[in-house]
């Protein structure tokens, strides 16, 4: 057994696997194991590799706990439950890895979806802090919904039936199918919906919450937050990035790129400077076909130099669920647009100096990841909290241009391309506030809220004393 450090706190930090889970909540932990606290990462064998740059960092206060998971289904609308349950089934085997570790963590830090910690944390009578890798604009909007369930009387015919949220700063509104799929396509009492709501409301019933965000891009947010709660337990210690003086290290941050990193930097070291548009739809979102037609017109027709990073069908989608490059395309675009089919350095081009323009569907770390290199962004959100998030770059910072929303409204490809064409120029006003946000962005992190809140929470968690009291069994035991 590895010899554990008694130079600060033990905390078990339980990450949901997948990229955009686990890579901020391992940037957390990386600031954790700085502040001389001994972390103990739950991860599952696939995920096991991506420790390794920080093992090799924090060998003596970085420990793996690695459990097997059983294989979940292949992905359906309501996959990502699947994977939630399957993650369930270690609440157990981590109760008896508490019972018989000599020195136990004194909380728990896990991602929002692994709703069933807090049940485990409780059980063991430890904190269970959550981390969320969404905004608090976001939260506040999923706290809201499950607390107060709107209705649509008529769903099947009426996508566009307005659900408005009064209790939130700013009062935002959606159409109905702007909402999470899982409430719009589970049916209340179904044991589906039960459990997701429970994993929602989950959230604000625990001792504390950590946002990857910063108090200056959403105080009013954190603020409602902090009232609904009733306590000052949130923490906002982001944006969690790679600094500039690690950005080598970052280019394969969460998996291997498809195409070498210096081929990618390379290219952009011939353009001027905001001159390039970047286009990337995350890490699961596949495009269709109309959207695939739509946006590659777009750009030939654009005249803008662009990086396109294009992602293959998931395991088990069907051809006719996707879109992909049309035959030639590469061709027609050569020296002008860079094509790669797979993961990419995202952080390393974003802040290259001639990239001036994001295509985003503006999942969390990318909207991040776009704000702290100050470009401006291009919001077309297809699932989950994106809507939610694009409204925030659009209508409240104004860093974002809105040019799609999901499959239900598609940009005219000639609009796109013009779009396209303004977005790398001087012109668009949003450039001079994505500019600020990334000053503002940096600063947090470098000495401003984020890096205080981070200093308060390893402070808290090192108060915590060991005092678990009596511990009931397990849950089926």
């Amino acid at each position: 057994m590895s010899t554990f450090s008694n130079s600060g706190a033990h905390i078990l930090v339980c990450p949901f696997p997948a990229s955009g889970h686990i890579i901020p909540l391992l940037d957390l932990t990386h600031q954790l194991l700085a502040r001389d606290l001994t972390i103990t990462v739950l991860v599952t064998p696939k995920s096991h590799p991506l420790l390794e740059p920080l093992l090799s960092i924090h060998p003596s206060s970085l420990h793996p706990l690695v459990l097997s998971i059983p294989d979940p289904p292949l992905p359906s609308e309501l996959g990502i439950l699947s994977i939630m349950r399957a993650m369930g089934e270690l609440h157990n085997p981590i109760f008896h890895w508490f019972q018989s570790h000599p020195s136990p963590p004194v909380a728990i830090i896990s991602d929002f979806f692994l709703g069933w910690t807090l049940h485990l944390a409780n059980q063991l009578s430890v904190p269970r802090v959550v981390f969320s890798p969404s905004g608090a604009f976001a939260i506040s909007i999923a706290h809201s919904l499950w607390s107060d369930l709107p209705k649509n009387g008529d769903p099947d015919e009426d996508e566009n039936f307005l659900v408005s949220f009064p209790k939130l700063p700013n009062s935002p509104v959606y159409p109905w199918w702007q909402l999470s799929h899982v409430y719009r396509n589970a049916k209340e009492g179904d044991p589906d919906w039960e459990y997701y709501k429970g994993i929602m409301l989950g959230i604000m019933a625990s001792w504390g919450l950590v946002f990857n965000s910063f108090t200056e891009l959403e105080r009013v947010y954190l603020d409602h937050i902090k009232n609904e709660l009733g306590h000052d337990r949130v923490w906002t210690v982001g944006p969690l990035l790679p600094r500039d003086n690690d950005l080598e290290g970052s280019t394969e941050r969460g998996g291997s790129n498809t195409v070498p990193s210096h081929e990618v930097l390379t290219w952009l070291d011939q353009r001027s400077d905001h001159s390039v548009v970047y286009v990337c739809f995350g890490s699961r979102h596949v495009l269709t076909g109309k959207q695939m037609e739509v946006l590659s017109a777009a750009l030939e027709h654009s005249g803008v130099a662009f990086i396109w990073c294009v992602k293959g069908p998931r395991e088990g989608q069907v051809a006719s669920d996707y879109g992909v490059v049309p035959d030639g395309y590469e061709e027609r675009v050569e020296g002008r647009g860079f094509i790669i089919k797979g993961w990419a350095p995202q952080v390393a081009i974003l802040r290259h100096r001639s990239v001036g323009a994001f295509v985003t569907h503006c999942g969390w770390n990318s909207v991040l990841e776009g704000l702290s290199a100050g470009v401006v962004m291009l919001t077309w959100p297809v699932s989950a909290d994106q809507f939610t998030n694009a409204k925030l770059l659009v209508d409240q910072l104004g860093v974002g241009v809105r040019v799609g929303e999901g499959t239900q409204v598609m940009p005219d490809s000639d609009e796109l391309a013009r779009l396209l064409g303004e977005s790398v120029g001087e012109s668009r006003p949003e450039r001079g506030r994505a500019r600020e946000l990334s000053i503002e962005a940096w600063g947090a992190v470098k000495g401003g809220s984020s890096e205080r809140d981070l200093d308060e929470l390893v402070k808290r968690l090192s108060e915590l004393k060991s005092s678990r009291g009596v511990i009931t069994s397990p849950a089926g035991e």
